[in-house]
C-alpha cells in the first residue's frame, strides 16, 4: 500500500464494508477521499426533462452530507468536486503528491467509459487507477463463469451460483484514520438550480439519503417490526411503509452494503426464523447482482432500441401520449395512481413498475427508451443496470424467456388493489 493515496466514492456512499479503504486507513501517512459530481447526469434527455430530477438530487446530497460527517468521525475529509472526474483526480494527485487512486469498479456503459477516460489521463502523468468491486453481493471474482458465458437466464444463473459461489463476508467498520487528510468543496454546483424538494403528505415513508438512515431502515424492517418472515407474501403490496423492505434507494448509491443485508438475513435465521420469505429477500438481492453482470456483459446494447437482444425494430413515439403517462393521466386508474406517486414522491412499488411499463410499451406502442430516462430521472433508487435491465425485461427485448410479457392494469388492479384503496388515494 501506498504512503499517500486518493479514495474515490462513487456509488459506494459508507464506511461499512469498505475492505480498500480500511487498508488505506492502516497503511497511509496521507489519505484523501473525493465524490465527483457527474455533469453529464444532469444534462437534459431527447424527451425534455433532466436525466436527474429533484427527489433524486436530494437524496443523493442527504447521502454525501451524511458521509462526509461520518468520514469526518473517522478521521478522514471528504473533496466535493465538480468538473470531469479525470480532471478532479488529475488535480487533487498534484496537489497532495499522489500516485495512487482507488475507486469502485461500476457496471454501467456510462461508467465504464469514465474509467477508461480517467485510467489514461492519470496514467500519463504516472498515476494508477485501482479498481475494485463492492457493489454486488457476489464478488465477480467469485462468479462460477466467465463474464461472456454469463446465462442469458436468471434462473440458470441462480442456480448455477447457489451451488458453486461463497459470498464474501461483510468487511466491517472503518477504522480511525491517525494521518493527514483534508476537505474541500461545497455541496451547490452551477448546473443544478436549487429546487426545494416537497414531501407529500401521502409519500409512504420519508426517505432520507446516507448510510445512518439505511442502516436504521435495515434494523427497524428486519428485526424491531420482524417483517422479514412475511416478505415474499406481502412484498407485492402497493400501500404502507412495510410490505417491502425499501433498502433499494440506499443500495442504489451504496450507502448500505448487500453483503450487509445478506448478514442481517443470516442472522435472522439464525435467531428467530429461516423461512420461503428470509430465501426470497436473498434471492432479490441475487435479482439485482444478475443486472449489474448483465450491464457487465452487454455493455451499450442495454441501452439501444434493440436491447441485449439487439432485435432490428422502428419504436414509436408520441409526446402528448407519453406526457399523459408522466403526468397520470392516461385515463386508467391503476396507472395513473403509480405514476402520480412516482412525480410526487420519487418512489413507486416493484408492482407498479412492471405495470406501468407494461403499459408504455405495450399499450401506449412508445418507445421503451423514454419511459426509462422518465425513471432514470424521478426513482431515488435509480440504477443504470437495474432499471435499463428491467425495462429490457419488459419491452421483451432482454432476460425475460417469455416473448411477450404483457399486464393487464384492470386485472392486476382488481388482485393487488381489489378495494380500490391505493388508486383513491393517489387520485383523489
Amino acid at each position: 500500500m501506498p504512503e499517500s493515496a486518493l479514495f474515490w466514492f462513487r456509488n459506494d456512499l459508507r464506511t461499512h464494508d469498505q475492505a480498500v479503504l480500511n487498508r488505506l486507513i492502516s497503511s497511509c501517512a496521507s489519505l484523501h477521499t473525493t465524490y465527483i459530481f457527474n455533469r453529464s447526469t444532469y444534462a437534459s434527455t431527447p424527451w425534455g426533462f433532466s436525466r436527474t430530477g429533484a427527489f433524486r438530487h436530494a437524496f443523493l446530497l442527504e447521502s454525501l452530507g451524511d458521509l462526509k460527517d461520518a468520514l469526518a468521525s473517522k478521521g478522514l475529509g471528504l473533496h466535493i468536486r465538480y468538473e470531469n472526474a479525470a480532471d478532479a483526480l488529475l488535480d487533487l494527485c498534484k496537489t497532495y503528491q499522489i500516485k495512487k487512486v482507488y475507486a469502485q469498479e461500476l457496471p454501467g456503459w456510462e461508467e465504464q467509459k469514465m474509467e477508461k477516460i480517467v485510467e489514461e489521463v492519470l496514467l500519463k502523468e504516472g498515476i494508477e487507477l485501482i479498481l475494485h468491486s463492492n457493489h454486488t453481493l457476489i464478488d465477480p471474482l467469485e462468479l462460477p463463469f466467465t463474464l461472456p458465458r454469463l446465462p442469458e437466464i436468471f434462473t440458470e444463473f441462480r442456480k448455477k451460483v447457489e451451488r458453486e459461489s461463497r459470498i464474501l463476508e461483510d468487511a466491517g467498520e472503518l477504522s480511525t484514520f491517525k494521518g493527514s487528510s483534508k476537505s474541500s468543496g461545497t455541496f451547490k454546483c452551477d448546473f443544478w438550480p436549487e429546487k426545494k424538494v416537497e414531501i407529500d403528505k401521502r409519500t409512504v415513508i420519508r426517505f432520507v439519503g446516507g448510510e445512518q438512515a439505511g442502516l436504521t431502515r435495515l434494523q427497524e424492517y428486519i428485526w424491531k417490526g420482524d417483517h422479514l418472515k412475511n416478505y415474499k407474501e406481502t412484498r407485492n403490496g402497493l400501500l404502507g411503509a412495510d410490505y417491502s423492505t425499501k433498502l433499494s434507494p440506499w443500495l442504489a448509491l451504496g450507502c448500505i452494503s448487500p453483503r450487509r443485508i445478506y448478514a442481517e438475513i443470516k442472522r435472522y435465521e439464525q435467531t428467530r426464523i429461516s423461512n420461503a420469505s428470509t430465501y426470497w429477500l436473498y434471492f432479490e438481492l441475487l435479482w439485482r447482482d444478475y443486472f449489474q453482470f448483465v450491464a457487465l456483459k452487454h455493455g451499450p446494447h442495454l441501452y439501444r432500441s434493440g436491447g441485449i437482444k439487439q432485435q432490428m425494430q422502428k419504436w414509436m413515439f408520441d409526446s402528448e401520449k407519453f406526457e399523459r403517462w408522466r403526468q397520470g393521466q392516461t385515463g386508467q386508474p391503476f396507472i395513473d395512481a403509480n405514476m402520480r406517486e412516482l412525480l410526487l414522491t420519487g418512489w413507486m412499488s416493484n408492482r407498479g413498475r412492471q405495470n406501468v411499463a407494461s403499459y408504455l410499451v405495450h399499450q401506449l406502442k412508445i418507445d421503451w427508451r423514454a419511459g426509462a430516462a422518465w425513471f432514470e430521472s424521478q426513482l431515488i433508487d435509480y440504477d443504470p443496470a437495474s432499471n435499463y435491465g428491467n425495462w429490457n425485461y419488459l419491452a421483451g427485448i432482454g432476460n425475460d424467456p417469455r416473448e411477450n410479457r404483457i399486464f393487464n392494469p384492470i386485472k392486476q388492479a382488481e388482485n393487488y388493489d381489489p378495494k380500490g384503496e391505493y388508486v383513491r388515494l393517489w387520485l383523489s
